[in-house]
């Protein structure tokens, strides 16, 4: 009985080690985060966390009224002078991009395939008549192709041009047309 009074006052009287995990990363506004939660850290940042383990440190409640989040943090809204916000700019230039992206895949694929069919042709110097003109036709079909991608980059590119202007008149920040 005696040793399990000793035993159970050892245990309550003695203080427990206390271990902590923190977990520290800077996001890509140089703003540097922490938690204890490895779940929290956003995975495109996991990859550069820095781990430190804390001992002896006990858990501290901080009363919700005198915490500070990043959520209690005012944040600054930055527009233009029309007061068109980082969003309005990428979306108005969005559809632009994706234009000239889609356009200028397809006409380097119609670019490939007429190089090939003129590589051919100029190989074949002994074909029909009638394949030679059939060729000469499939040729002008992927050429009109080609146009009428060159046409889409170049409208793409007029108007993603145009909005660089109208965002420089406006003070937008130029980064939100990227």
């Amino acid at each position: 009985m005696k040793k399990t009074l000793i035993f159970l006052m050892l245990i309550v009287f003695i203080s427990p080690a206390y271990a902590d995990t923190i977990y520290k990363w800077v996001d890509k506004d140089g703003v540097v985060n922490f938690t204890d939660d490895i779940g929290k850290v956003p995975p495109s940042y996991r990859d550069r966390v820095e781990k430190e383990e804390r001992k002896d440190v006990k858990e501290k409640v901080i009363p919700r009224s005198q915490a500070v989040t990043r959520e209690d943090e005012p944040k600054e809204i930055r527009a233009d002078l029309y007061g068109r916000d980082e969003t309005w700019w990428r979306e108005k230039v969005r559809p632009w991009k994706e234009q000239l992206k889609e356009a200028t895949e397809k006409y380097e694929v119609a670019e490939k395939k007429y190089t090939e069919k003129s590589d051919e042709l100029s190989r074949r110097r002994f074909g029909s008549p009638t394949q030679y003109k059939m060729n000469i036709i499939e040729l002008d079909k992927i050429r009109e192709e080609k146009e009428k991608y060159q046409a889409q980059i170049s409208e793409a590119n007029g108007m993603l041009e145009k909005l660089s202007k109208e965002a420089e008149e406006t003070k937008a920040d130029p980064a939100w047309l990227e």
